[in-house]
């Protein structure tokens, strides 16, 4: 479904930028090299990353493995 018909930006793509660490709609809009025009679609965009992430759909940025095993180690 389009959640944003200005850059043709899907719910398959918030999800994909969810899985690649996006947590807000700027590094949603970025990881399609656009940014928001008209702004009616960012209320969306928030609404499917909260529910994207409450459902566990985001994978933990490299940096955050690295701080945890560290933590672990010492």
């Amino acid at each position: 479904m389009f959640v944003c018909s200005c850059n043709m930006l899907t719910d398959t793509d918030v999800e994909t930028a969810v899985k690649n660490g996006a947590v807000r709609p700027k590094e949603v809009y970025e990881s399609k090299g656009c940014r928001a025009q008209c702004g009616n679609c960012v209320t969306g965009v928030v609404c499917l990353l909260r529910q994207m992430i409450h459902q566990g759909r985001m994978v933990v940025p490299e940096a955050a493995h690295g701080a945890a095993a560290m933590g672990a180690a010492v």
